[in-house]
């Protein structure tokens, strides 16, 4: 057990110093078998965190993110966070005001991220495979750069699901573009 740790410690340190090396816009700790964003990682990277436009932490085993991780990274365009066990975001979500897609699928969210809804520029929400009921419909219909709502293979409740017939936002269909 102890060499499969070190093993996916150093994944992770050779992909951060990868990113830092190479200026790279992206940091990609997919599949790293992380229960929490390494502390560590926020001093490596302190000189290109405005840089970092794409990060990846699909399918490890995050049950949060912290306040830190949202203002760190506040000039993030797209957040791929599919495949973990996140059931709440941090209100400083609100803080990414450049991001134009997220990626949610296969979490436990039972309520809809709200604080979503606040994002200037978020265009794609994937909130496929969890556990929500309600969705703010107005709030959603608000939001001008929105383009692609992914609700699939949630347990919407019948008020959700009688949306169907609506426009091309309508929560209740799965996927609308």
């Amino acid at each position: 057990m102890l060499k499969k740790m070190g093993e996916a410690v150093a994944r992770v340190a050779r992909k951060v110093n990868e990113t830092v090396e190479s200026g790279s816009d992206t940091l990609d700790l997919a599949e790293c078998k992380l229960v929490a964003f390494p502390i560590g990682i926020y001093k490596v990277l302190r000189n290109v965190t405005d840089q970092i436009q794409l990060i990846t932490l699909a399918n490890n085993k995050l049950k949060s993110l912290t306040s830190k991780f949202m203002t760190t990274f506040c000039q993030l365009r797209e957040l791929r966070l599919e495949g973990n066990f996140l059931h709440r975001l941090p209100n400083e979500v609100s803080t990414l005001q450049h991001l134009k897609a997220i990626d949610l699928s296969r979490n436990q969210f039972r309520d809809f991220p709200e604080q979503l809804t606040t994002l200037p520029a978020l265009e794609t929400i994937n909130l496929e495979e969890n556990d929500i009921v309600d969705v703010p419909v107005e709030k959603l219909a608000a939001m001008s750069a929105l383009r692609c709502i992914n609700l699939r293979f949630n347990p919407l409740n019948a008020e959700m699901k009688t949306l169907r017939t609506g426009g091309a936002r309508d929560p209740g269909q799965g996927q609308t573009e």
